[in-house]
């Protein structure tokens, strides 16, 4: 069934997981193949970013600043940047969501604009105002567009992405690789080929386990879904690493399954979030009477889920499993899930892999395409007129 305005929204029924022919139908662009396609999508965006030269942005030294310049997905890619490159690294990343760069960059700073399509008008914008101000750039996008044309105006570097998959929101992979690579050219990352290698295997590890014709009962992206459908997800990370997953796994929920969740990053999640322990969404009404038909939504009640990294502050570890003692204790119910790997990128990779599928599966339970965004692109075309 399709999105649209008016449309009711069905019932979770886990059993559609499991039917091969319902999943099938269910998703006729092939989001979940598509999601499937990650370590391909790693593998290919390094050897793209190498080859259009992303690593002569190094050429000018080390900048003062790194600003990444996108929104959705490409705005995750920058979060990733920062995240992966950790609190050590020697300059600030910031990401701009927006149509104008802060007053304090200029030509000692590297602005990276990154656009699937390229032809984001925040991203255009922004990157327009870093060429006029003398900045540095590289520019990640769909080839032969108006983002193509600037960084060849600026004599920049540009890295094309494969726009196959029809979705941002599928690619972000390929956004974000070009990035790391410039950072590792510049030193502010150790992230090189054996990283995105070993990342890359990670990926089809989970893309194995979470394969539509694996059984819900040991198919993590399956049995994710189905918790994630018990009620509003409210997801924390325990890490940077782990906060852009939760951030990253939040967007996917709304954009897949038209699903709101709050997520956020201890420590700072268990002084305000907390608070819904307390709320109304705490619990369940077991009085309440959700009907029989299945234009019945998800009962109205918070579910806590902590993505959690192996490298995690010692207080952050206890403030982690206090939370979920205290959530526990107030009938939410919580659930854990750990990162794999040893360097960040493979651990961000992982959380955000089984998120992605988690969503589109969330999605397909509840008989709902996991491709279209009605209401997303009913909005562009609003403002466009």
């Amino acid at each position: 069934m399709s999105r649209s305005g008016g449309a009711p929204v069905l019932r979770f029924d886990p059993s559609r997981l499991d039917d091969q022919t319902r999943l099938s139908d269910g998703d006729p662009s092939g989001m979940l193949r598509t999601v499937a396609s990650s370590a391909a999508q790693v593998r290919t965006a390094y050897r793209a970013a190498v080859e259009a030269g992303a690593a002569r942005v190094a050429e000018q030294g080390r900048p003062r600043a790194v600003v990444v310049a996108g929104v959705g997905a490409a705005g995750i890619a920058g979060e990733v940047l920062d995240a992966v490159c950790g609190p050590g690294t020697p300059v600030p990343v910031v990401t701009v969501r927006g149509y104008r760069l802060p007053g304090w960059v200029g030509a000692a700073d590297l602005v990276m604009v990154v656009s699937f399509t390229g032809r984001g008008d925040e991203a255009l914008s922004v990157g327009a105002e870093a060429a006029r101000r003398g900045c540095t750039l590289l520019a990640v996008g769909a080839p032969d567009t108006p983002l193509s044309e600037l960084a060849a105006r600026a004599g920049a570097p540009f890295v094309p992405i494969s726009t196959v998959a029809g979705q941002p929101r599928a690619t972000m992979w390929g956004l974000a690789v070009p990035l790391l690579v410039a950072a590792a050219a510049l030193g502010l990352s150790d992230v090189g080929e054996p990283v995105f290698e070993a990342a890359a295997a990670r990926l089809e590890d989970i893309a194995h386990r979470c394969r539509p014709t694996s059984d819900s009962f040991i198919n993590p992206g399956k049995t994710l879904a189905t918790e994630l459908a018990d009620g509003i997800p409210m997801i924390w990370g325990s890490s940077p690493i782990a906060a852009v997953a939760a951030h990253r796994m939040a967007e996917q929920l709304a954009e897949h399954a038209g699903y709101p969740a709050l997520w956020g990053e201890l420590p700072e999640a268990a002084h305000n979030q907390a608070g819904v322990f307390d709320g109304p969404l705490a619990t369940r009404d077991i009085f309440q009477d959700f009907g029989d038909d299945e234009s019945s939504g998800p009962q109205a009640r918070m579910r806590l889920f902590v993505l959690r990294d192996t490298d995690e502050h010692p207080r952050v570890a206890e403030r982690r499993q206090a939370s979920i003692r205290l959530a526990q204790d107030r009938g939410v119910p919580a659930s854990e899930i750990a990162a794999e790997g040893d360097h960040p990128f493979e651990r961000l990779a992982t959380l955000i892999c089984l998120g992605d599928f988690a969503g589109v599966y969330l999605a397909l339970g509840h008989g709902l395409d996991p491709a279209p965004m009605s209401a997303i692109t009913e909005l562009r075309a609003r403002i466009s007129q």
